[in-house]
């Protein structure tokens, strides 16, 4: 029963760090499409174009790290595991604990820069984005990196660590 709840659940994240990722990304490439238009067809530039595309960046990054753990392709050095095959399970089960505490240290810090910029109000320069929205992002998901990480890990676990 519990296993079913949470199968959906994953299944519904994974769908909202999916749309979110393809969105966000389209609405970008979309507004800096624009952008050239209008700079070379017209002599025109829009100011918020760079402003939207850099927060992009940001928010790609972050859900992309997510969706990334999750289908097991963060960037990783096997060197050691290729020459050594018998080192796989410890050094991967290294490999997520350090990518745990990274995702506490992800929370810990961004919660402190997302609260100071709450605290001054600040805001982008040309969008007007109060920057506790940009900042946000950097807690909520390391939360959603920190379940994904154990996530694999119990996967890991109960597969006896696939090859």
């Amino acid at each position: 029963m519990l296993g079913k709840f949470f199968k959906k659940l994953d299944t519904i994240v994974s769908n909202i760090e999916e749309w979110t990722l393809f969105i966000i990304v389209i609405v970008a490439l979309l507004s800096l499409f624009a952008n050239v238009i209008l700079r070379y067809g017209f002599n025109y530039t829009l100011a918020w174009s760079e402003e939207l595309v850099r927060i992009v960046i940001i928010y790609s990054t972050f859900v992309g790290a997510s969706v990334a753990i999750k289908q097991r392709a963060m960037i990783k050095i096997d060197a050691v595991v290729q020459i050594f095959p018998r080192l796989k399970p410890g050094l991967t089960f290294y490999s997520n604990i350090l990518m745990l505490v990274f995702t506490g240290m992800m929370v810990f810090y961004g919660y402190k820069m997302t609260h100071l910029q709450y605290m001054t109000s600040q805001k982008t320069i040309i969008m007007q984005i109060p920057l506790v929205v940009i900042y946000s992002i950097m807690p909520v998901m390391g939360v959603m990196v920190f379940f994904r990480t154990v996530q694999v890990m119990i996967q890991d676990i109960q597969t006896g660590y696939p090859k």
